[in-house]
């Protein structure tokens, strides 16, 4: 049902209305904007990915010598 849904006019159609709306000044500021922000949430990601790997050695699981304690 949705193959090939996205086609290349869709995409000219798109950034004609993105010209239109907001200039051609103002793209350029707003894609560094978003390469900024995609960048900052991709490093974010990795650190957050990063810490649970870290803290999954450090959780042992009891034993039932240490639990009798």
């Amino acid at each position: 049902m949705l193959r090939n849904a996205f086609e290349p006019w869709h995409l000219f159609l798109i950034i004609a209305v993105l010209v239109l709306l907001f200039g051609s000044k103002k793209l350029p500021d707003m894609a560094r904007g978003l390469g900024r922000s995609m960048r900052i949430l991709k490093s974010e990601a990795k650190a957050l990915k990063d810490d649970r790997a870290a803290e999954a050695p450090r959780t042992e699981p009891r034993t039932e010598s240490a639990a009798s304690h």
